[in-house]
């Protein structure tokens, strides 16, 4: 081949290189080389209670039993959930501890026996990316509210629980109208406002230990639904009531005065500081604590999971293993729509 002719096929061949290049770098990129892509991992806290920490589920970690939180629990289902959708998440710490409330974001908790947690925010820094936070229901006393409506949590099953009923004095089959009026009533609009600045003193915790992160709060799931009758119904197994000895004049005020207004004013919160609220409320309205074997919470004396001292721990009306993984769900597909994946 002459000189000429070879200039000339050298011509051609990078000609047709440079197109196919061109072709390339213009073409969208394949679902396979997405997949290959290594998306940076998002160093984020979990702060909470048992609702994220997973009481009554086993085993309990090992590490945190004194807060009976669970080895898999609502942060592992959340992580799970994301990865499905190249949302990596750095878990720094899950520092969710049982009967936290509010205030042990910024003060310490007693875990009894002279044993306590150091405040919740020392998890948060500078890098963290990401605040999850399930927390409110015990600073708004729910578990004082459960004690005044049921006798027996006030004996011996009620162990666990380590909050005292609002009045001793005022008997459990009364608790509705003991609420309703007087001092039962002034009580319960005291720990709703001191929830409610709780709640401001929660994001500005938050903003200041970790200025550049997005904040989920996480509200709770319904515990009681909407057609009440269906509490009627014992829980399969012979467990016995969903709701324990509540009275069934109080059902309505504990879905509707108690935790429908945490709910409420959980989201509001969220709003004002630009936080993302999870609704759980709404989303679990047929996996209530009366939705027998679809229930996804665990009944108010129903054995739980865990043994302790050869004792099987109640679920207090927490979630349970189905509660657990349908409301991480809620929360995954929640944050997704946060960075853009999937429905808003």
């Amino acid at each position: 081949m002459s000189a000429a002719a070879i200039a000339v096929y050298t011509r051609t061949v990078r000609g047709v290189a440079a197109a196919l290049l061109a072709v390339a770098l213009q073409a969208p990129a394949t679902p396979a080389t997405a997949t290959l892509a290594n998306p940076e991992k998002i160093p984020t806290v979990f702060l909470g209670d048992a609702s994220i920490g997973g009481y009554g589920i086993a085993p309990v970690d090992r590490g945190a039993l004194l807060c009976v939180r669970a080895a898999e629990n609502l942060p592992d289902v959340i992580e799970d959930q994301l990865a499905d959708q190249s949302i990596l998440l750095d878990i720094t710490a899950d520092v969710s501890c049982a009967d936290a409330a509010l205030r042990h974001v910024w003060e310490e908790q007693d875990l009894g026996g002279g044993v306590t947690a150091v405040p919740q925010k020392r998890a948060l820094t500078k890098e963290t990316r990401l605040v999850v936070v399930g927390l409110g229901a015990g600073t708004v006393g729910l578990g004082q509210v459960l004690k005044q409506c049921s006798a027996r949590l006030r004996g011996t099953e009620g162990g666990h629980l380590p909050d005292r009923p609002v009045d001793a004095n005022s008997p459990a089959k009364q608790c509705r109208s003991y609420f309703s009026k007087g001092a039962g009533a002034a009580w319960l609009e005291t720990r709703f406002e001191r929830t409610g600045k709780d709640l401001d003193k929660l994001f500005s915790e938050i903003g200041s230990e970790s200025p550049s992160a997005k904040t989920v709060l996480v509200g709770y799931p319904r515990l009681i639904p909407k057609d009440r009758t269906r509490c009627r119904t014992p829980l399969p197994g012979g467990a016995g009531s969903p709701l324990g000895d509540v009275p069934e004049e109080a059902w309505a005020f504990l879905d509707e005065k108690v935790q429908a207004r945490l709910n409420t004013l959980m989201a509001a919160k969220s709003k004002r500081y630009g936080a993302h609220f999870v609704d759980l409320y709404a989303a679990t309205g047929a996996a209530t604590v009366c939705d027998g074997s679809d229930r996804g919470v665990g009944g108010l004396l129903e054995p739980s999971q865990v043994t302790l001292l050869h004792q099987r721990l109640p679920w207090y009306l927490r979630s349970n293993e189905t509660g657990r993984d349908a409301d991480g769900d809620t929360v995954a597909q929640s944050i997704a729509a946060m960075y853009g994946r999937g429905p808003a």
